[in-house]
């Protein structure tokens, strides 16, 4: 005996078709402003193992945290897929719902990949740690605005020299009062960007397969974190070029008739993975001669800035094969040489 619930998942209301296999009644209850509670005492009365199937949305945790401590299993569907296997351009809750038990009941349903809770807490970090550092960018850029506006020569706004020649150039008042404000909040947000890298390392060091990755040239640990805890179990990538297409880095393809285009990539992916996979690439230019070498060719026929996103896309392919076959970046290499290769 199975039970199956098709949930129409609204932030304060669920309209729900379940179905139980014995009986291939279906039914129908509605959970009009539901709270934690009350959709905890609805799942309750259904056995252990029921199939729970809804739409890829937001706000979700709280309903997934519930019926998975019931020890229901609850699968997130593709919402865009979902709608194109409608049998009706009509839309309600109660046809959505219908929609999604069907497609439960038939082994259709396209359930998406779901990244373990552990996983969505680290990446919660990153992106925090990454936010905080986007405004410590900003603030630094409009120092040096004002440095550049009372005639200084470029510098780093957080080394001691920068700060202090920064600080003790003469402006205006009212300059002066914005230079002040600045580097007041340049100090407040010193201490949540340590204290939340301090973490994240922490926690790359207890990471197996980050440390494997930290092993490549240029991948430091909030890198390999993020690649860790973004792609997941790499298994479900069938090739290199899925991975590149997942993390946004794939090239956009314009192409009619005999026009064949290449265009931007596609940035569909993390943004951060993007940025924090950029920042590696470039440190690894300075440290690995293939990729340097890899760079430089690319560079003289492409241009600079297409020739940093195959770079890129490069060390992102290479972190998906050490992945794969967790290895370290020394086995990478004798492999690559056995074949006449280095990446």
């Amino acid at each position: 005996m199975t039970v199956y619930i098709g949930c129409d998942f609204h932030p304060f209301q669920q309209t729900l078709a379940w179905m139980d296999t014995e009986d291939g009644v279906i039914r129908y209850s509605t959970l009009k402003e539901q709270t934690v509670a009350q959709v905890r005492e609805f799942y309750r009365q259904f056995p252990v193992g029921t199939i729970v199937g809804m739409e890829a949305t937001g706000g979700t945790d709280w309903f997934e945290r519930v019926v998975t401590e019931l020890g229901h299993q609850l699968l997130v569907g593709d919402a865009q897929k979902i709608r194109k296997m409608a049998p009706s351009r009509h839309k309600t809750d109660r046809r959505d719902a219908d929609h999604l038990l069907l497609l439960l009941v038939q082994g259709r349903f396209p359930a998406l990949w779901r990244r373990p809770l552990a996983s969505q807490l680290v990446l919660e970090q990153l992106r925090y740690r990454h936010g905080l550092v986007k405004q410590r960018t900003f603030v630094c850029n409009r120092i040096q605005a004002l440095g550049h506006g009372a005639g200084l020569p470029r510098l780093k706004v957080q080394t001691k020299s920068g700060r202090k020649l920064l600080e003790t150039v003469e402006l205006d008042p009212v300059r002066g009062n914005l230079r002040a404000g600045w580097f007041t909040l340049l100090d407040q947000l010193a201490a949540p960007i340590a204290a939340i890298e301090k973490l994240l390392r922490q926690h790359a060091e207890q990471d197996r397969l980050g440390l494997l990755l930290q092993t490549h040239p240029g991948i430091g640990p909030l890198t390999a974190l993020c690649l860790v805890h973004t792609l997941g179990d790499v298994s479900r990538f069938a090739s290199a070029r899925q991975v590149t297409a997942f993390v946004g880095l794939d090239p956009v393809e314009e192409s009619s008739g005999d026009t064949r285009r290449i265009g931007k990539i596609s940035k569909e992916g993390s943004r951060v993975l993007r940025f924090l996979l950029g920042q590696a690439a470039q440190a690894a230019l300075r440290k690995e001669l293939t990729l340097k070498s890899f760079y430089q060719q690319v560079s003289r026929r492409r241009g600079r800035a297409i020739a940093k996103i195959a770079l890129t896309r490069k060390l992102g392919t290479r972190a998906y094969i050490l992945l794969r076959d967790e290895i370290d970046y020394a086995e990478f290499i004798r492999r690559g040489r056995q074949v006449g290769l280095h990446g």
